[in-house]
């Protein structure tokens, strides 16, 4: 396995801010030891006085309308008072599986009492309670289907899967099976134009730099940007995602573009959420837990995700080098790991509404993560020429805890008078703290060989945002500006332990490999964009947006240091016209942004940081950022039949391109005795254009048969790292085909398929890789459950190979996780909320390693 050394730079960056307040912990602890009865006393203004003993008990039933009378089970009922001065509500409950309720305690008087079912309309009815009245029996209560409405019927069309809209790309996940799976990483598996490897890396268009966002914050995956981790994100919280390949100027300059995942929102009255529990063979356990509480002004909620999940894998890999000297040595290595991951992340929020007009959310989010992996190798070693074999046999051990405390505020301000005018802000905070050990042993050949390697990483992350929207009177235009402020301070330290002369003997510190270190980055932003609605179907949006980077830090010793201070504009603009007669129905787009992809600190530090005793990598302290010109021109056509066909040509330009270099050191190979030793480092490797086509179709094939696929052609260029050398280019693609089936009602079956071609590195190529999924699943109860079956990567032919080319080293690299996995969901659904048709969910990523 890959000794993650470079882990502690991508944690970093791997958990996003939200903010502020720990006071929201300890209050929201202090709600939940309340009694049931204090969570619902009413509002000010109602008396909280202990009810009278002559106090009533109201029951009834709720059944749906119609012949049959189906009770309803899990309505949400409400008791208001029914005088103009005082409407607050009295109590609420909710129908047991027959339909029948019960509230206790209703004092004497006056009120208007109401029923709330999904899908049906609500029923409202007046009820008096006479003093000294003990029962008051309701009897049956007929709630009409929704459909049945006798007033004025308002017709609306379900939403595309796909739509575009003014620079970013809207797919609509929530009641489709494209989005079939547990988590967030599942869901952008079915996303067109976004790819995720074996690993968990997501990538859009080819490139793994891209910004991700969680309802416009920033989030996290293995690719190292900040925030929460995507395999951390169930998928049945997911609604639609956001890509937007040229974001306007509102978003960071940072990667290839932007993708922005919108969470669900929920404001019913009561208890609402669901749970789940699934189970994956050889020892794979997920269970969850999403609540939330709506009650007058304020929402509150609570979630649990946890895993506790073993993954096995196996990697080949054998290389070739050439030393200077004329001499070679061929390696090949077998190893076979065992991983071990428990993870267990709490989500404690609260949304205010202090006025009509403005909203205060406030959450807390500590996270602990544990993952184990032992891998045993088995390592040959020859000359070339010579028949003489060496073996060695070896272990690695690595044993990485992560504890991440995530705070985060946001307010927001409306104005009923001015739809459209919006005052935005948040802040936050992550408190990172991370133990990565690792260990590596081999035995047999001349000599022992081998390391320890213990990591420390301690890192707070600051930052804070305001955004302010103003439309114009006619709502025609409409001007966007803010501010943004990052921070980042990381200070750890990375200890290398080497092996004596005696195999008995301990591991001994190596002071020329081990360091302390620390840096502060400082990344404050401002932009402003206008967009304007022109005649003939025409609109357009321009703007500008203007980051600096201040990033200094060092060794502790003075060995190393990295000053890098710079300013950088970065325009946008988007134009737009609609050729169809409603919006969305036929329309063609044009956009341009400027982008940067700036390097981190580790990649501009010049110190050798071992990743096994033949592997180490090297910042670069003269590596410079990389930026790009992105141009793309989109159609979009909606046809009668519900077919939804949308074609891309896009282009990147890209300047200064970063590649990743490895190459033999022949020092350390000539005085070690483990073999070659190998130096991974960065470079700046000129200049490459990147053209490509998408393209996106959906139909309903049948009323029981939805069909969706997408595809990508790019040609790739790599800057060519040798003077005299030309740019390698390839052409590369992604393809996806994903059949939803409706067979009977409750059971909702996907059958997804993708596959992506080869993929030129900076000194080689990644080798094709595809996979095929299966989800069932049965809703039952009346949609308040849901029973899920699903096996990720059918045909277990997800795997990774790579292949590294250069005149002096070869290599050929295989990586297979466990991708083959039979999964087993049940969720149950609390309150009002109910299994939708058209989803799957409780099935998750079946992938290993971080982030996988």
């Amino acid at each position: 396995m890959p000794i993650p050394n470079a882990f502690f730079t991508s944690l970093i960056m791997d958990y996003s801010l939200k903010i502020n307040s720990l006071v929201l912990a300890a209050s929201f602890s202090t709600w939940l030891a309340l009694p049931q009865a204090a969570q619902a006393q009413p509002k000010e203004g109602v008396s909280q006085t202990a009810p009278p003993a002559s106090a009533a008990i109201l029951s009834g039933t709720a059944v749906a309308g119609g012949a049959q009378a189906e009770p309803l089970a899990f309505a949400t009922v409400l008791l208001r008072r029914a005088e103009v001065a005082d409407t607050s509500l009295v109590t609420s409950s909710q129908t047991s599986l027959t339909g029948a309720f019960e509230l206790s305690k209703v004092p004497a008087g006056t009120y208007r009492l109401r029923i709330q079912a999904l899908g049906y309309q609500g029923l409202v009815q007046a009820v008096r309670v006479a003093p000294g009245q003990t029962t008051v029996v309701l009897g049956t209560l007929k709630l009409r289907a929704a459909t049945q409405q006798l007033a004025e019927v308002k017709v609306t069309a379900e939403k595309a899967v796909v739509q575009q809209e003014l620079g970013k790309t809207i797919i609509n996940v929530e009641k489709d099976l494209s989005s079939v799976g547990g988590t967030a990483v599942n869901v952008l598996e079915n996303v067109p134009a976004v790819a995720v490897d074996a690993s968990g890396t997501v990538s859009l268009r080819g490139s793994s730099n891209l910004t991700i966002l969680i309802d416009g914050k920033p989030a996290g995956t293995s690719n190292g940007g900040p925030g929460p981790r995507l395999d951390q994100i169930p998928a049945s919280q997911i609604a639609q995602v956001e890509v937007m390949t040229n974001p306007s100027a509102k978003y960071d300059a940072s990667g290839a573009g932007v993708i922005n995942i919108i969470t669900k929102k929920n404001k019913k009255e009561g208890w609402n959420g669901q749970a789940a529990l699934v189970v994956g063979n050889r020892d794979k356990y997920s269970p969850s837990l999403s609540l939330s509480r709506h009650h007058g002004k304020a929402t509150w909620n609570l979630g649990y995700d946890g895993q506790d999940q073993q993954y096995r894998s196996t990697n080949r890999n054998a290389q070739t080098a050439l030393l200077p000297d004329g001499g070679g040595l061929y390696t090949t290595q077998e190893g076979l790991g065992n991983q071990h991951n428990r993870n267990h992340s709490l989500n404690l929020g609260l949304n205010y509404d202090l006025t009509k007009e403005q909203t205060l959310s406030l959450s807390v989010q500590p996270h602990w993560e544990h993952q184990t992996e032992v891998t045993n190798n088995t390592l040959t070693q020859q000359t070339v020429g010579s028949p003489t074999i060496t073996t060695q046999v070896g272990q690695e051990i690595s044993n990485v805890k992560v504890r991440v405390l995530e705070t985060s505020a946001d307010y927001r301000h409306t104005w009923e008078a001015h739809k459209g005018r919006e005052l935005t802000g948040n802040a936050g905070m992550v408190d990172i703290d991370a133990t990565i050990p690792v260990s590596q042993l081999l035995t047999g050949g001349t000599a022992p060989a081998g390391f320890k390697q213990q990591q420390e990483v301690k890192a707070q992350i600051y930052f804070g945002q305001l955004d302010y929207t103003l439309p114009s009177a006619d709502n025609k235009s409409k001007l966007e500006t803010g501010v943004r402020m990052q921070a980042l301070r990381n200070t750890g330290s990375t200890a290398l332990f080497t092996p004596t002369a005696n195999p008995e003997d301990e591991f001994v510190r190596d002071n020329n490999r081990s360091f302390d270190y620390s840096f502060t980055q400082l990344m404050p932003a401002a932009y402003a964009t206008y967009q304007r609605t022109l005649a003939h179907g025409w609109s357009a949006q321009g703007g500008l947006r203007s980051e600096a980077t201040f990033l200094n830090g060092g060794v502790g010793d003075g060995r190393a240091n990295v000053n890098r201070n710079y300013v950088s504009l970065f325009p946008s603009a988007t134009v737009a016209r609609e050729l169809g007669k409603e919006p969305g129905q036929n329309r063609l787009q044009f956009s341009y942004a400027r982008r940067l992809n700036r390097p981190d600190f580790m990649q501009q530090l010049p110190i050798q940081l071992y990743q096994d005793p033949r592997n180490y990598r090297q910042g670069n302290p003269n590596l410079l950022p990389e930026f790009s010109h992105n141009l793309e021109l989109g159609h979009q056509l909606n046809l009668a039949n519900g077919a939804n066909i949308t074609t891309t040509v896009f282009a990147r330009f890209t300047q200064s391109a970063i590649q990743r270099i490895r190459t033999i050191d022949t020092l350390a190979t000539r005085i070690s005795n483990v073999g070659v030793v190998t130096q991974e480092t960065f470079q700046n490797l000129g200049n490459t254009t990147n053209l490509g086509l998408e393209m996106t179709w959906a139909q309903p094939l049948a009323k029981w048969w939805r069909v969706s696929a997408s595809g990508s052609l790019y040609r790739s260029e790599i800057a060519a790292n040798a003077l005299n050398t030309a740019n390698r280019a390839a052409l590369a693609g992604t393809a996806r085909l994903a059949n939803n089936f409706t067979p009977r009602k409750g059971l909702d079956v996907q059958l997804t398929g993708n596959i992506r071609s080869t993929v030129l590195t900076a000194q080689g190529r990644q080798l094709p890789t595809g996979g095929l999924d299966l989800a069932l699943r049965q809703r039952m109860f009346g949609d308040r459950a849901a029973l899920t079956l699903r096996v990720s990567d059918l045909l277990n032919t997800q795997v990774r190979r790579t292949e590294l080319a250069t005149p002096e080293l070869q290599t050929s690299l295989y990586s297979k996780y466990e991708t083959r996995v039979g999964w087993l969901g049940f969720t149950w659904y609390i309150g009002a909320t109910k299994a939708k048709a058209g989803r799957i969910d409780a099935a998750p990523n079946g992938g290993g390693g971080f982030g996988g």
